[in-house]
């Protein structure tokens, strides 16, 4: 066997099979890598792609939009299929009524420039949040305020904007994932590259998951996993990770009792996992410097409430509702059961799903809703939309939720920069740099194959490598993140042993 051949043989176990170690499997094996294993402790491949039957076709518990078009690396994915797989979804999550807890809507007038004032501050922050030194909150507060008290928003009612605003941060963390938004950093926001273009392209009548298909090319080789059929071990966790080996490979301990020897390993469960299990998943403990990358980033739980009815009770043009609170009416749930729903900001009209309403709820409460029985969870809902709203709101035909947090192989959701990262002085590049070990180079295994003598040169092989959209540096917490890095941990294998590697990421030579 040539030396070539040999390095194409190597054993690569990619663990998680969710969007960024789908991108990796696939890329490596596009790459001429032939050994590839994806190990998967869900009983489905996805992971954060959770696409699901629901009403009159699915819906997306997890990903749902593609998240702008130029240097979007799943936009330019579809671009290549032979249909137009992605839509906009319009208006929705701007023209919504603003609906006060007492039944009263707020005037169109007034709830426009109250959109317009925190629609501005997104263009102004990207100059401003430069010279921040403190959180995106205490920004977003001062800025809100400050235009408030301009003369020409004289005439807004005070108490509308107090609820008005609650209201919109709770909506921005739920971009940010954050509890509150006095955790995420000003600068750190900066972090996140927003792509030109329409960002909230929706998958029309097929899902998030038609991206998996995509990459795995699925409905080509006419096979439900594609390229990665017998290399996929669901149902699978891992238990144990032994990087330090004295041979220099790594083994892993898996839950169906076999250990597996591998010649490198790519992680790409979510931060959320690293955080939760890195202290007892590493033999031996990670270095310092990655475990300041995985306590520093920030992770946290947006989770969505769908609810199906019998048939649309609002009107043609009605794209959806925000909740704002009077201070009084709280008091109707603070301190009861059902003090969780403070937290539920909006319901909006779901695309390709004519009888659909969907919710968002973040934070701590979203945390909570995970762990109380469905029927309390529909109760609770259905008396939100029956206080808020003022027509005949019928029982729903179905009811789900999704639960993020509580699922130990995801703990969450999505990552953001808060204000520990900024402190700790850490970020995506510590946590997608590989753990390494002092191997031969390619050429000179091929010059000890010709020589039949082993001669050694300093060189770090990458044996545990990082991917999953955390550890995309500028695009983190989209799908478009999570296939960029692993993209970039299959070229990093490439390129490790001499493969050369197109702008693209596929192989143009050996």
């Amino acid at each position: 066997m040539s030396g070539a051949q040999r390095n194409l043989d190597r054993k690569i176990v990619v663990i998680g099979a969710g969007a960024s170690g789908v991108a990796c499997a696939t890329k490596l094996l596009e790459l001429g890598f032939q050994n590839v294993l994806v190990v998967e402790a869900e009983d489905r491949l996805g992971g954060r792609i959770h696409t699901i039957p629901f009403a009159d076709n699915v819906i997306d518990l997890g990903a749902q939009w593609c998240h702008g078009e130029r240097d979007n690396l799943v936009y330019e994915i579809t671009r290549k299929a032979d249909e137009e797989l992605l839509e906009s979804t319009g208006p929705v999550y701007e023209n919504y009524q603003c609906v006060r807890s007492n039944g009263e809507v707020v005037a169109e007038q007034v709830a426009s420039r109250l959109k317009a004032i925190v629609g501005d501050s997104l263009v102004t922050r990207q100059l401003e949040l430069r010279h921040c030194s403190g959180s995106l909150g205490s920004y977003l507060t001062n800025k809100f305020y400050d235009t408030l008290r301009r003369p020409e928003n004289s005439d807004i009612d005070a108490e509308v904007a107090r609820e008005f605003f609650v209201n919109y941060q709770k909506f921005e963390n739920s971009v940010e994932a954050s509890d509150t938004l006095e955790q995420v950093s000003g600068r750190g926001y900066l972090d996140y590259w927003e792509c030109e273009g329409d960002i909230l392209l929706n998958w029309k009548d097929k899902g998030y998951v038609e991206l998996l298909r995509l990459l795995m090319r699925s409905r080509e080789l006419n096979v439900e996993h594609g390229v990665l059929e017998q290399r996929l071990l669901l149902a699978t966790r891992v238990l144990k990770i032994n990087w330090n080996r004295n041979d220099g490979r790594v083994e892993l301990q898996l839950s169906n009792g076999d250990n597996c020897i591998a010649d490198h390993v790519v992680i790409t469960v979510s931060l959320g996992v690293l955080k939760d299990q890195h202290f007892r998943l590493f033999e031996p403990q990670l270095p310092v410097e990655k475990q300041r990358a995985i306590d520093g980033l920030a992770f946290g739980t947006v989770n969505k409430i769908f609810v199906e009815f019998p048939e649309a009770f609002w009107p043609e043009d009605w794209t959806g509702f925000t909740l704002l609170w009077r201070e009084e009416d709280l008091d109707d749930i603070r301190g009861t059961s059902r003090s969780w729903l403070e937290e539920v900001f909006g319901f909006y009209r779901v695309s390709y799903q004519p009888r659909v309403l969907a919710g968002w709820i973040t934070n701590e409460s979203g945390r909570h809703m995970e762990t109380l029985p469905a029927d309390e969870v529909q109760s609770g809902v259905m008396y939100l939309f029956r206080r808020f709203l003022k027509w005949k709101i019928p029982e729903p035909s179905s009811f789900r939720t999704s639960a993020w947090h509580t699922n130990e192989n995801f703990r969450g959701s999505y990552s953001y920069r808060s204000m520990d990262t900024e402190q700790l002085g850490t970020g995506a590049r510590e946590l997608a740099h590989p753990l390494t070990v002092v191997a031969t180079t390619p050429e000179k295994e091929k010059a000890a194959e010709e020589e039949e003598a082993w001669q050694q040169s300093r060189c770090d092989r990458p044996i545990v490598q990082f991917a999953g959209e955390a550890s995309s540096e500028h695009f983190y917490s989209t799908v478009h993140g999570a296939v960029e890095a692993g993209w970039r941990e299959a070229r990093r294998l490439a390129q490790f042993y001499g493969l050369s590697v197109s702008r693209s990421g596929t192989k143009s030579q050996l």
